[in-house]
This record gives C-alpha cells, structure tokens and sequence, in this order.
C-alpha cells in the first residue's frame, strides 16, 4: 500500500464528462448523476483500508446531502487483475452490502480517472451546480482511524455550503489513501 495526499482544490476546474457502467447494470453519465446544487464525485475502492473505514459515513453524508440538492457518484478505477477485490462483481456485493444510494461506476480503462487527476482511494471532489471543482479535500480528520467523538465532518460542512452558496470553503485539507492502483503498460 502507497499512501498518497491529493493535491489542493483548483477552484473553478470544469468536471469531466464519462460514460460509465453501474453496479447497477445501467450506464452513467455526468449529466445523469449530477444533483440541482451539485455533484460529489467519489474515487473508492473496495479494497483500500481508507475506504473500508468510511464506507458508513460515506452512505449516510451523501444521503443527507441529496436533502441538499448535491447528489454523489462513486468511480473504481484500480486495475481489478492486480486487485480481485476490486472487480466488478464485487463492486456489486459492496454497494449492495453496504447499501449505497449513489452510482458504484467501474472506469475499466482509467481514463476518466486520469482525466480528473485521481490520486488515491478516496479521492473527493466537489462541484457546484455549474460543476465547478470547490472541494478537494478529506472526508474528516480520522483517517482510517475510529472516528472522535466531535470531529468535524469536513466534507459534508463543505458540500452543504456549496449547495447554499456556490463556493466551497477556503480551508480544506487533503484526502489521503491508497495510490490508485494504475495498469502497467
């Protein structure tokens, strides 16, 4: 494991356009998973110990920020030869299994991945309703480690200011996780 941090929010960065299959047996694009104020788009995996510690927040602060009008989307793009537990079946049982209500989308080339600047597992990045990149930064403090009671939950603070606002905050702190487990040539 190779443990990465995102680089710093490019304020204003259009958001890239693909055309993924689902989890759920259908094909995604940005225009179908975007919400009224705003798109919260995911790198994960199922593998990654990053994750693996997130995966409940994960479902429960994109359900309460679709109240908000920001909906999510969810993109595997780690090389499931090298990593079985990442294969498209078990995206399947993952987003089953862990009930989540956004889009799970399988990037079998890594190129929507590459094209976002996708580093690690997880990776957010956060765009208002003209899918304009204003959050680049972490879900909250606790890593992979057991959550402490007050922590802020900076991602979800920051995806509901810019579902009122149209900004994301000034003050944002990088995600960090597992490298992106890229093809070999």
């Amino acid at each position: 494991m190779v443990l990465l941090e995102t680089p710093l929010c490019d304020f204003g960065a259009a958001a890239i356009d693909f055309r993924l299959a689902g989890t759920d047996g259908k094909l995604w694009t940005l225009e179908q998973c975007r919400g009224p104020n705003g798109l919260l788009v995911m790198f994960i995996c199922n593998h990654c110990p990053y994750v693996k510690a997130i995966q409940s927040r994960l479902v429960s602060d994109t359900a309460e920020l679709r109240q908000h009008g920001i909906h999510a989307v969810a993109i595997m793009a780690n090389d499931p030869d090298e990593y079985p537990e990442d294969s498209f079946d078990n995206m399947q049982r993952a987003a089953e299994e862990h009930g989540y209500g956004f889009p799970y989308l399988l990037d079998p080339s890594q190129a929507v991945a590459r094209a976002y600047g996708a580093v690690c597992t997880p990776d957010f990045f956060g765009y208002n309703s003209r899918l304009e990149l204003q959050y680049r930064g972490r879900l909250d403090a606790s890593g992979r480690n057991p959550v402490p009671s007050g922590t802020r939950r900076e991602l979800f603070e920051a995806m509901k200011h810019i579902a009122q606002t149209g900004t994301g905050p000034v003050d944002q702190h990088a995600s960090m996780g597992c490298s992106i487990k890229w093809r070999t040539a």
